[in-house]
């Protein structure tokens, strides 16, 4: 019989982080979960920078990170942090269901993604289940997700596109849309500085010499000449 079985026992509390740089919301999960026997909360932090030293600091075993943070993307720090503390488990929380959100936060490493309008039950229950080592999608974008996978399996790119990784592909028809590195940063919830290095890496797999060539080359290559 293991110590937290015991009759009497105190059952293992989660050790838990809140990041979300607004703070009436931070502090009202912070409220919200430490009052629950399955969680206590350790840190809390409102940027991607905050959020990576206070994992350092204080090794949480679950992170509830909105996406949009003032100085980058929680899908970002989700990366850093799951890269230092691979057991440490992620939920992202946000208000849109941004079917390429979740996909970058998946790769990211990410265990949930749930929408900020959830019932407080429904996110509790939702945290105990990751906490339980369960991955889980808010229902409104899984949808989202599979149609997301449906148009790539389904998308008949030619060799040269089918090269590129989903991440790539986006950030190339973004680019053939004219946008700035700025603007796909927004877009695609990434760093300026990694936006360009996606650029300058789908440039150099498409023996392309400048930006201007993306939209030429998206017109030639997709069948229909448009995605």
């Amino acid at each position: 019989m293991t110590e937290a079985s015991r009759p009497g026992a105190t059952p293992h509390r989660l050790r838990l982080m809140v990041v979300d740089d607004h703070e009436v919301v931070r502090q009202g999960l912070v409220a919200l979960l430490d009052r629950r026997e399955t969680f206590q909360v350790v840190a809390e932090a409102g940027s991607v920078a905050e959020a990576i030293e206070m994992a350092d600091r204080f090794r949480p075993e679950l992170i509830v990170m909105d996406v949009r943070l003032p100085d980058g993307s929680g899908i970002e720090a989700c990366r850093e942090i799951r890269a230092e503390h691979p057991g440490t488990r992620v939920v992202m929380l946000t208000s849109y269901p941004d079917e390429e959100a979740v996909l970058s936060a998946i790769v990211a490493g990410a265990s949930g993604y749930l929408l900020k309008q959830v019932r407080a039950r429904d996110l509790v229950s939702a945290l105990e289940a990751v906490g339980r080592g369960e991955s889980l999608l808010d229902p409104a974008v899984t949808e989202k997700v599979l149609e997301r996978v449906r148009r790539i399996a389904t998308g008949a790119y030619t060799d040269e596109l089918a090269q590129l990784t989903a991440q790539e592909q986006k950030i190339l028809l973004l680019v053939a849309e004219g946008k700035t590195n700025k603007e796909i940063a927004a877009e695609v919830f990434l760093s300026d500085k990694t936006v360009k290095n996606y650029v300058s890496s789908i440039l150099s797999k498409l023996n392309l010499q400048r930006r201007a060539q993306a939209a030429a080359f998206v017109a030639k290559h997709k069948p229909g000449g448009s995605y």
